[in-house]
């Protein structure tokens, strides 16, 4: 059985024809192909799924499009402004805080949350907003550093 969703995706309203057992992960990679939203583990433990929903981090992998209908979703697609990137892209580029670059997305979009709820975490802070985020590369403390330099020039 297929349904329409409408869905505020990046400040920018869809409306896709879906099954309804299909999750926002699928929906996002397949229908839209918003591929920067990664697909991980399949239980929502690695955090690589991750998309802000009104703000707040959520694992597309556990949500269901009729959920979500009247929140803003805003992927790693929608971070940038045109061209500029967001100063935490930049940060994470700077300091090589992304290595494969599969984890990336889900890091950049919590820590973005972060900041947006406290511009200026303590180091504690910022590797609690980030626990729950795998990444299997970098051993987190480039990771670490590249929020803590973005919240200084934030």
């Amino acid at each position: 059985m297929k349904h329409v969703f409408r869905l505020c995706i990046n400040s920018a309203v869809v409306e896709i024809l879906a099954p309804v057992h299909k999750t926002l992960l699928e929906v996002l990679r397949e229908d839209l192909q918003l591929t920067g939203t990664k697909h991980g583990c399949e239980l929502g433990e690695c955090g690589t799924c991750t998309v802000l929903l009104d703000g707040t981090p959520a694992l597309a992998r556990l949500l269901l499009p009729i959920a979500v209908q009247g929140q803003e979703i805003l992927t790693i697609k929608g971070m940038a402004i045109g061209s500029t990137l967001h100063e935490l892209q930049n940060t994470f580029s700077e300091l090589g805080a992304a290595q494969c670059g599969y984890c990336t997305p889900g890091m950049l979009l919590t820590a973005m949350s972060l900041l947006r709820t406290n511009p200026r975490p303590d180091r504690q802070q910022i590797q609690e907003a980030l626990a729950g985020k795998l990444c299997r590369c970098t051993g987190y403390v480039k990771i670490i550093e590249a929020v803590e330099l973005a919240a200084q020039r934030y």
